[in-house]
Formats: C-alpha cells, sequence, structure tokens
C-alpha cells in the first residue's frame, strides 16, 4: 500500500490541476516501490510518467541498464564504512547522527508535513572522511550510493554537460539513494569568476535548480577540498555544511585506539604517543601508517618485534618527502 501522505498529495495535484506536484508524488511512489523490490511496477509507474518520451527538463528520458542498473553518468559503490568505523569531530558526529534519526523516524516527520534534510555539504582537506562519511551514511541509511562521474557528464559541447546533469538527475529522482559528488568544485564553481566561460555559468545554474528539485528520498552529498572556488548560491542549497579537518591529537589518539581494538594487537607504543609522533597527519596516512607497520609485522613472522617495526616506520614517515611548498623540500632526514 501506498504511503497515506502520498495518495493524498496525488488527489490534491489532481482536484488543483498541479503538474508539478503530481510528478513529485509519482516520483516518491517510484521510489517506494523500487525500495520494495517492485521493479515491474516502478518500471511501467516510470514509463508511463515519462510516456511523451521527455522528462520534465526536456531531456530524453534517462537511459538504464539491466536490472535497472545506472549507465555513464555514475556508478554504484559498495559502502564499506558505518559511522561506528569513523572518528569524526563531535560537531559533526551529532550532525550526522540527527540526520540519520529525522530518516528513521520519516514517518513521524511527515505527519506534521515535514521532509527529513537531505543536501550536505563537507568540506575538508584530502584524506580526513568526506568519501568515508558519505559511503557511512548510505550504510546507516540501507540505501544505495551513487558516485558521479564527471568524465561522463562534462562534455565539450555547447550546452551538452547541462543535458547530461539533467538526465543524471531525472534517473535518480525515482530511487532512495545516496548522490555523491566528490570535488563538487568541478561543477560548483563560482559564476561571478572572470575567467570562466559563459558555458560553465549556465552549468552552475542548471545543477542548482536541479539539486533544488530532488525530493527528499535522494540524499545529496557533496564534498570539496577548495570552499573558496564555490559558487556563492551553492551554500544555501545545503541544510547541512560540515567541515572534516585534519585531525587533532584527541582523534588521532582515538583513531590508534580503535585500530589496535580492529586488529587485535598493541602496537608498542602508547596510541597518544604514535599520534604526537604522527601530528598533522590526515585520517588516510595514519591509515597507511598502520597498514605498512601491519604488512612489516606479517613479513617478519613468527619473531617479529612490533615495537621495533614502529620505531622504524615512525623514522621513515618523518621524513618522508613533504608535499612541495614554494618549492622547498625537507632536508633534515638526511644521514649525519
Amino acid at each position: 500500500m501506498a504511503r497515506a501522505d502520498l495518495l493524498l498529495n496525488l488527489v490534491r495535484a489532481g482536484v488543483k490541476g498541479d503538474d508539478r506536484l503530481f510528478r513529485k508524488s509519482i516520483e516518491a511512489l517510484i521510489a517506494e516501490e523500487r525500495a520494495k523490490q517492485h521493479h515491474i511496477l516502478a518500471d511501467r509507474l516510470a514509463a508511463h510518467l515519462n510516456a511523451d518520451g521527455l522528462s520534465k527538463t526536456g531531456a530524453t528520458a534517462p537511459v538504464t541498464g539491466r536490472n535497472g542498473q545506472i549507465a555513464d553518468s555514475f556508478h554504484e559503490v559498495a559502502p564499506e564504512r558505518r559511522l561506528a568505523d569513523l572518528v569524526l569531530p563531535d560537531v559533526v558526529a551529532n550532525a550526522v547522527g540527527e540526520l540519520v534519526e529525522e530518516f528513521r523516524r520519516v514517518d513521524l516527520l511527515r505527519a506534521y508535513n515535514l521532509e527529513p534534510r537531505h543536501r550536505v555539504l563537507l568540506i575538508g582537506p584530502p584524506g580526513n572522511g568526506k568519501t568515508s562519511l558519505a559511503e557511512a551514511l548510505a550504510t546507516e541509511l540501507a540505501i544505495p550510493l551513487y558516485a558521479v562521474r564527471y568524465e561522463s557528464v562534462i562534455a565539450s559541447y555547447l550546452g551538452e554537460t547541462a543535458v547530461r546533469l539533467s538526465r543524471l538527475f531525472d534517473t535518480v529522482r525515482t530511487r532512495r539513494c545516496v548522490l555523491f559528488f566528490d570535488e563538487f568544485d568541478v561543477v560548483g564553481k563560482e559564476r561571478g569568476d572572470i575567467h570562466e566561460t559563459g558555458e560553465i555559468k549556465r552549468v552552475v545554474s542548471s545543477l542548482l535548480l536541479q539539486i533544488d528539485d530532488l525530493p527528499s528520498h535522494v540524499v545529496v552529498v557533496t564534498a570539496t577540498n577548495h570552499p573558496e572556488l564555490l559558487d556563492r548560491a551553492v551554500w544555501r542549497r545545503f541544510q547541512l555544511r560540515l567541515n572534516l579537518p585534519a585531525p587533532t591529537a584527541r582523534l588521532a589518539e582515538e583513531w590508534f585506539n580503535r585500530f589496535e581494538k580492529r586488529v587485535g594487537k598493541k602496537l608498542g607504543y602508547k596510541p597518544a604517543t604514535l599520534a604526537k609522533q604522527l601530528n598533522g597527519l590526515s585520517f588516510s596516512e595514519l591509515e597507511q601508517f598502520a597498514l605498512d607497520v601491519q604488512r612489516q609485522h606479517v613479513l617478519t613472522l613468527p619473531d617479529g618485534d612490533v615495537r621495533a617495526i614502529v620505531a622504524e616506520r615512525l623514522k621513515q614517515w618523518q621524513c618522508r618527502a613533504p608535499v612541495p611548498i614554494s618549492g622547498r623540500t625537507n632536508t633534515d632526514c638526511g644521514d649525519a
């Protein structure tokens, strides 16, 4: 049985002749049926909705592969993370927990004519959990994660990129999913930039309108390392704007504590000591370091000394070639 609010919206749309409300209600109904694995009914409803071969934007109907698999514009990612696996700043953890609760109790919200928030902007330097958080959201909400493929969306011909974006959004509108835009500044650039072409400005305008019009069962998660490049109008589209900075000493210590529990083995140094020694690394780099230790330990079994391995790894990692800054390189780790 369809949701009561959808049936009521369909009746309202019919009485008032409201085409937009009618389409949104049918799209939500299709998403409900897909979630119940009623793919034949969902496909038939979608076919009737686009019986004229055109979407609401005038683009041709979106193309999908066999069994409803999405083609070209984005691909499905198998989430490997849960929220409990991530070490997040308290304010971020609380905000994400509230978002998940809104979807778990969505029926209560809709009883009061409210919808859950579903547009999230993640900001922070590389390697600090933006993609992992998108995966964890998909896992907690038990919906697929679709990552946008820019090489299939961005075209060289005038107007083609906006058309492809329209097809992408038309496809996801009838699916419960997390739609993930990594490096969102690629398509959400500031329109006032005098160095950008009119084509980019049209793409950004189309993109913002499409995001505005998405139903709440599509959770849009965007991530950027360069928030200063985003168009000013992008910011107000997102109900949650979360900052994911490099780990503090406390968070790095917590990460090492969790890693030791996960692998069932101590690293020979206190987590607080490791966090201090590796200060400034991203979460991704902390994981690389820990896996590096694991590999060396396995290769030296059965006599491997974990503490000695960690000491050697610390020396190597502290002397790694840094990211170049103004042409300078680290010369402090040469032979004495």
